[in-house]
């Protein structure tokens, strides 16, 4: 068996500053393309993340700030990686809750809105963790029979990933063989934004993920209580989250 597409897929991983989607940045990304006719094209940048790596951070990924004080920011290279990505699905490593909300804050902070409409996600990590639920190495070792060679490495992380995900494909036939269903079987499919900060319910309605108004409709507590969207706006939440409520409190507005 192999992974039908219909459009290219872009499987990719970060190496950053730390885990915080807000306030953290991108010191290394890699992206292979996959194309439909099974082409793959690979593109790795070292950025620089315009903030201090913490040391030990760099002791994990072993890129220190000397290491990207003369490479691009984001900012100058977000032209070049949006056109890369453009029509394109993607595929990562635990991506849907870290890698792809961060990859699309930084986005954000460089003034490029980036649309995730119509994209289809697949995670290798969520697939592996129903299936035999473990990390990045275990999983290389299980379904590939290797070690992971230079781990926490862009490059090296992105690559094992998409040979994870072909391993994935050959070994399950009861798992979805194109990126819709393997979208939906990632789990990505239930938020409405990418931070999961809102999920849609069983009546397909975006409810509230979080604090005091958990399972109640974004556009019931927008109505009821319009102060809610100005505390979400001055506080730390994600761009893309933002971004979001303010779509569904316009589409109130213009009804």
């Amino acid at each position: 068996m192999k992974l039908n597409l219909t459009r290219p897929l872009v499987v990719f991983d970060l190496e950053t500053t730390g885990l915080n989607i807000t306030h953290d940045r991108i010191v290394e990304i890699c992206m292979l393309k996959v194309y439909p006719n099974a082409d793959e094209e690979l593109r790795t940048y070292r950025i620089n993340p315009t903030i201090p790596i913490p040391k030990v951070v760099s002791e994990i990924h072993g890129i220190y700030d000397a290491d990207v004080a003369d490479k691009p920011s984001f900012k100058q290279l977000a032209p070049e990686i949006y056109q890369f990505l453009q029509q394109c699905d993607f595929g990562g490593f635990n991506s849907n809750k870290f890698d792809f909300p961060l990859l699309v804050e930084e986005f954000y902070r460089a003034g490029v809105e980036f649309d995730i409409d119509n994209r289809k996600f697949v995670d290798a990590q969520r697939i592996f963790h129903v299936k035999e639920p473990r990390n990045l190495s275990a999983a290389y070792k299980f379904y590939c029979d290797q070690t992971l060679e230079n781990a926490h490495s862009a490059e090296a992380d992105a690559l094992a990933t998409w040979a994870i995900i072909k391993a994935q494909i050959e070994k399950y036939s009861d798992i979805p063989q194109e990126m819709k269903g393997l979208h939906e079987f990632s789990g990505q499919n239930h938020f409405v934004d990418l931070a999961g900060r809102f999920v849609y319910n069983e009546k397909k309605e975006a409810v509230f993920n979080f604090g005091k108004h958990k399972g109640k409709p974004l556009t019931q507590v927008l109505q009821q209580e319009p102060s809610y969207y100005s505390w979400m706006m001055d506080g730390d939440f994600p761009r893309q989250t933002k971004q979001v409520l303010t779509r569904i409190r316009l589409s109130l507005m213009n009804k």
